[in-house]
């Protein structure tokens, strides 16, 4: 018996039944015979309309379904269980938070209610390296229950109506919209939002069995026992190269005890290793990470999944009347995980928009789309990704990707704040990466030619291709802001066209970080 099935088999909530379904998800994805379903389908004909938005899928679309509700939209919430938030605290920055108070989903004290734990300072540590610490990145961990009731309850308060118990089966697009049919009800639709995220069954419809690019493997336990810390780990590592994957870890204060990840980035290969393996290794590098023997643990939740991510994002609306959002959309950067911290910081960009679709009819494939735009402070993080992993049949020094970060993390960190935090919450601005390649290649060059071979080429031409980009969405950003003032007094449609395309610039250059950031 391997430690993570006694471990496992020792917990409340069979975790090890749902890790072995994660398995088997991604043995699927590896070998690529997941089965592509065909949930969307076509009609000529017109419809009764009955809701402007259908949203499938809760726990995340409740944002949306909240902001949205109480813009006066007939919005219907659709949820296969019960609208619930898990146990787990989801980590964020404070300052991203506001979101919630400007779109007045919460009030201030609301707010508070909803965050489980506040910790300082966060620790970036590479083997063989000395570590670095940042104040007020990803220090606040939200209570998932809390807030998903305090949204829901605004979002019946405005009019939303939500099924529970009600899982997505089909949807027909009309001429004028869409039917969605879920359990037992039938809705008639003017959009439908998509928020089932990565594995949506319209999302795998519109993807057609397409292998990801890349995916990051996480598995983890919140436990009591590990000795006090008040502070966390950001990203950290312990061990060089091991099984073709580089180790890194995550540690945070929980309510109940200290979350601990284990992550690592690699291809879908049908080679790379089982969630279960990995989570194997987890168990045999905690102690040493946390510095306790696995006997003083009492192991509290498992936590494990893996995320894919597709060079080809956002996904791009396959449908009229249909959009993919958080998750669903793709959105996220290859470095992160995705879910809340990806929904909040696209919140306001999305209602507004979704509104504005709304208001101006600009509902078919092609407006759509401009929801979603590229993003190339996204796109170039797709190099970074590249060298935190290892092909698996490629050779590299086994410390070469711990030599590397600690010496980038070390350049961000002499040019201050303002270069290194937008990084850890997973924004990059052209001026930020600039000075950190400049100072990198001039410092360190051997360990910049090492990363050319890693990486291959046709990535680092894909790669100069978005950075460029990167550089003209920086330069145009500011030139376009003094177009705002024309747009407000244009008719609707072509102000819709208009914010998009603002919008694309100042998410696809970072701008919506903004400049009074700590």
């Amino acid at each position: 018996m391997t430690l993570t099935v006694e471990i496992l088999s020792q917990m409340s909530g069979n975790p090890l039944e749902g890790l072995r379904r994660a398995d088997a998800l991604w043995q699927s994805v590896r070998e690529g015979t997941l089965p592509v379903p065909t949930v969307v389908q076509e009609s000529r004909d017109t419809i009764d309309v009955e809701w402007d938005i259908v949203i499938c899928g809760g726990t995340l679309g409740i944002l949306l379904g909240a902001a949205l509700a109480q813009r006066g939209w007939r919005v219907a919430l659709l949820e296969r269980g019960v609208l619930r938030g898990r146990d787990q605290e989801w980590n964020i920055s404070r300052k991203e938070l506001q979101v919630l108070i400007e779109l007045a989903l919460l009030t201030e004290a609301e707010l508070e209610q909803t965050i489980a734990t506040t910790f300082n300072p966060s620790r970036i540590a590479f083997w063989g390296s000395p570590p670095l610490q940042v104040r007020d990145v990803l220090n606040i961990g939200v209570d998932p229950v809390v807030l998903l009731e305090t949204l829901k309850q605004k979002f019946l308060a405005h009019g939303g109506q939500l099924f529970e118990q009600t899982p997505f089966e089909g949807a027909i697009v009309h001429a004028n919209g869409v039917t969605v049919t879920a359990g037992q009800h039938t809705f008639n639709t003017r959009l439908v939002l998509d928020a089932m995220g990565h594995f949506s069954p319209i999302v795998q419809q519109a993807r057609q069995g397409q292998k990801p690019d890349a995916v990051c493997l996480v598995v983890g336990t919140c436990a009591e026992g590990i000795p006090h810390n008040a502070s966390g780990d950001l990203i950290a590592t312990i061990t060089p190269i091991q099984n073709q994957c580089q180790y890194f870890w995550e540690a945070f204060p929980a309510r109940d005890g200290r979350t601990t990840y284990l992550f690592t980035y690699l291809d879908a290969h049908p080679d790379r290793p089982s969630l279960e393996t990995l989570f194997d290794d987890y168990f045999r590098l905690l102690p040493d990470y946390q510095q306790v023997s696995l006997e003083q643990l009492q192991f509290k939740r498992a936590l494990f999944g893996f995320f894919p991510c597709y060079r080809q994002s956002p996904l791009k609306s396959a449908w009229d009347y249909i959009l993919p959002i958080g998750d669903s959309s793709g959105s996220q950067s290859p470095l992160s995980f995705g879910g809340f911290g990806a929904m909040i910081r696209h919140l306001a960009r999305l209602t507004g928009g979704i509104h504005a679709a709304l208001e101006g009819n600009t509902l078919k494939r092609g407006a759509l789309t401009l929801l979603q735009p590229y993003q190339p402070n996204l796109a170039v993080t797709w190099l970074f990704q590249r060298s935190m992993s290892v092909g698996i049949h490629q050779t590299i020094g086994p410390n070469q990707i711990n030599e590397l970060l600690a010496i980038v993390f070390q350049a961000m960190e002499a040019l201050g704040d303002p270069v290194l935090k937008p990084f850890l919450q997973d924004v990059v601005q052209f001026p930020a990466l600039f000075q950190t390649l400049a100072q990198t290649t001039l410092t360190q060059p051997a360990i910049v030619f090492k990363i050319i071979p890693q990486v291959g080429l046709p990535t680092l031409i894909n790669w100069l291709f978005h950075y460029i980009t990167l550089a003209a969405y920086a330069a145009l950003y500011p030139l376009a802001q003094s177009l705002e003032p024309w747009l407000k007094n244009i008719p609707s449609v072509p102000r819709y066209y208009g914010d998009r395309w603002l919008q694309a610039l100042k998410y696809g250059s970072g701008g919506d970080y903004g400049r009074d950031e700590e």
